[in-house]
């Protein structure tokens, strides 16, 4: 990166550390802290988005759409975690791909060849001939849909949880007032459920940024990828030979994970604060008491 670490042959001590830690490489591993962010921002609210439509769904009258809800929220629940992070992105890789080769590729061909999937060239997502940035991109959507079916289910549950906790006589009262089913929802049990779900959801905050290693196993190059790229025993073959390191990467990365939840327990007690104020739940009447 600078002029000076141009031969690294030629550095000792702490110009050799500076101009080892500022290489091209070591320059993705501190952007890939940033793909863990992207990636939390991102799966977040369509997580948040997937759970509130599975709670409404298992709340629904209709019964197809109710028995939808039920079936999304158990089996998620059911499958471990990791089976369901990589049976997602093949399954939606090669659907994709499987609707590509119906246009691009030569009918006659048949896609199933034996126990093969084979799509030609040109239906192939994505493209051999696009840019890194592409296949990292393309990495981080699946996992995104992976992320968010799976922690959409949970927070189906807890969200349909909350929506059971609001009162009953707040929901009968609006009622009388001739509100109708959606407007009862809409005025009422929504605004009223956030202080009852908000437990819940930040425990699945903090499982998903847990997660985030996963990114490793669907092949996208996260912290722990670099870690473990960087950590290793490099030889006199390479420019910065060292031996094996990838216990500070890895610590590295367990005070990075230490932070983020240390960091997101501070702004949930924040929002926990603010939601329970003048409610009647347990934290707002401890607040009220304290007040007192």
């Amino acid at each position: 990166m600078f002029a000076s670490c141009a031969d690294p042959k030629t550095l000792e001590g702490l110009a050799w550390l500076l101009c080892y830690l500022s290489s091209g490489k070591h320059l993705l591993f501190y952007l890939s802290f940033g793909t863990v962010i992207l990636l939390l921002l991102i799966t977040a609210p369509i997580a948040l988005l997937f759970g509130f439509g599975g709670a409404l769904a298992v709340r629904s009258r209709i019964t197809p759409l109710r028995w939808f809800g039920k079936i999304y929220t158990s089996m998620v629940r059911g499958i471990p975690d990791i089976i369901f992070f990589l049976f997602v992105p093949i399954a939606l890789d090669q659907g994709f791909e499987w609707l590509r080769a119906k246009v691009y590729c030569d009918p006659s061909v048949p896609i199933r060849q034996g126990n093969e999937f084979v799509v030609c060239p040109a239906a192939k997502l994505p493209l051999s001939t696009a840019p890194e940035w592409v296949h990292q991109g393309y990495g981080i959507f699946l996992a995104v849909v992976a992320f968010a079916i799976v922690f959409g289910a949970f927070a189906a549950n807890v969200l349909n949880g909350a929506m059971n906790a609001v009162p009953r006589a707040q929901l009968e009262t609006a009622e009388a007032y001739g509100m109708s089913p959606r407007q009862v929802n809409r005025r009422i049990l929504i605004p009223q459920m956030w202080t009852y779900a908000l437990p819940g959801l930040t425990n699945l905050w903090m499982i998903l940024v847990k997660a985030t290693p996963l990114l490793f196993i669907l092949g996208v190059e996260d912290i722990v990828y670099w870690a473990r790229e960087l950590g290793g025993s490099k030889t006199n073959a390479y420019a910065y030979p060292h031996p094996d390191w990838r216990l500070y990467y890895f610590l590295a990365i367990l005070v990075f994970y230490l932070l983020m939840t240390w960091g997101s327990e501070r702004i949930f007690d924040r929002i926990r604060a603010r939601l329970s104020h003048g409610q009647a739940t347990a934290a707002g009447e401890a607040m009220r008491k304290a007040a007192t």
